[in-house]
């Protein structure tokens, strides 16, 4: 019964979205160094040129990959508040970043973005613009959130440890060398992160929190707050 199912599902027809999902969980365990039209066959046991009835080539995959990323990010509503709505959206996007890490540096780059990539940024600003931001200030909260957003996760995926125990050995390794107190501020804020419950994660609200500040004084009083 196992073997009849198994071949049941090797004989299912190809989508776009079959190809689409395969191809993400290459990326996903491999980076998109990893992704090949001839891998990506393989995966899904079929001749590389039948993926060419689905998709173009790989731009086209990672069109459909980024459109995907932005199909998980929770869209922001429309009403007064602002500012938890940006900071749910944001938050939602950093969560789905850090599962597909090979996405960050490429989300604002297609030149042929999807569905799902336009009715997130439309989203977005239309949220702002519910909330009374001009079409001005809409442009400067978005520009200075999405920066802040992709720029962090960037720098916490390229960290070169995972882990509490990960951090305080590459701590010791980077001063080591050198004589103890030469560098005593480092120094204690290398004691402040090994701090139990210490998480850099958590960095990301408490900045995520000042800008939303900043942006909540700019509009002031154009904008009220709810």
């Amino acid at each position: 019964m196992e073997r009849k199912r198994k071949k049941k599902e090797a004989r299912a027809p190809l989508s776009r979205l079959k190809v689409l999902s395969v191809a993400m969980r290459i990326a996903d365990q491999g980076g998109l160094a990893s992704l090949s039209m001839r891998k990506l066959a393989r995966a899904l046991k079929v001749e590389a040129m039948s993926l060419y009835n689905h998709v173009a080539n790989k731009g086209d995959i990672i069109d459909g990959l980024i459109d995907l990323v932005f199909a998980e990010i929770e869209l922001p509503p429309t009403g007064p508040d602002w500012r938890a709505a940006m900071r749910r959206r944001a938050v939602s996007a950093r969560d789905v970043l850090l599962r597909h890490r090979w996405a960050i540096g490429l989300m604002e780059s297609r030149a042929h973005p999807g569905a799902a990539n336009l009715r997130h940024h439309d989203a977005v600003l239309g949220s702002l613009r519910s909330a009374g931001f001009s079409i001005q200030m809409a442009a400067h909260a978005y520009s200075l959130l999405d920066s802040y957003l992709y720029g962090f996760a960037m720098q916490q995926v390229s960290l070169p440890f995972d882990t509490a125990e990960q951090a305080a050995e590459m701590a010791q390794q980077m001063v080591q060398p050198f004589p103890i107190n030469e560098y005593p501020h480092l120094g204690a804020m290398i004691e402040h992160a090994l701090k139990p419950g210490y998480r850099y994660a958590d960095e990301f609200e408490f900045g995520l929190d000042v800008v939303l500040d900043g942006i909540a004084r700019a509009i002031e009083p154009k904008v009220k707050a709810p």
